[in-house]
């Protein structure tokens, strides 16, 4: 199964992608959605959308696992990230009717066993559950793998108890 995984943001958007392969988990790519900070707001959510769309359409993904909000204490950052991630889910749906959702807590708790973990414990995780030799570049892909790591866990335990 191939999994794409996405964390959401405005200036940038994460991305991985695995694929499921009975449980080995196996790396395929990652990256980011950049937008141009000098570009109008509703310029750069358009150009999520349509980087979304093309990296959708292009990695043809099983199922989507994308991270849900967290809030810190900049709610203008906030609200620009949460109309990204509104185009994000948008455009994902359009393409890729498997479309799964998960907190920052469930994301951790599942890829480092600590909700609280911090993110360079994550990133190292990430880096050793997909055997890879240098941690993903940026954060926010690193991120994402990890949001794509959290869903084929997650789905492989739910198939493991509907057995």
């Amino acid at each position: 199964m191939r999994i794409l995984g996405i964390d959401p943001g405005y200036a940038i958007v994460g991305y991985g992608i695995i694929e499921n392969d009975n449980g080995k988990l196996i790396p395929l790519d990652y990256g980011a959605i950049e937008t141009p900070a000098k570009l109008p707001t509703a310029e750069r959510l358009a150009l999520i959308e349509k980087k979304t769309e093309e990296l959708v359409c292009d990695v043809k993904p099983d199922e989507i696992a994308i991270e849900e909000l967290f809030f810190n204490t900049n709610i203008t950052t906030g609200i620009k990230v949460a109309q990204a991630r509104g185009v994000i889910l948008l455009a994902c749906s359009k393409l890729c009717p498997r479309l799964f959702e998960y907190t920052p807590l469930q994301i951790k708790s599942t890829v480092t066993g600590n909700g609280t973990a911090a993110k360079q414990q994550v990133q190292f995780m990430v880096k050793s559950l997909l055997r890879l030799k240098e941690t993903p570049k940026p954060d926010d892909a690193a991120d994402a793998l990890a949001a794509a790591i959290c869903h084929a866990l997650s789905a492989q335990g739910i198939k493991r108890s509907l057995k």
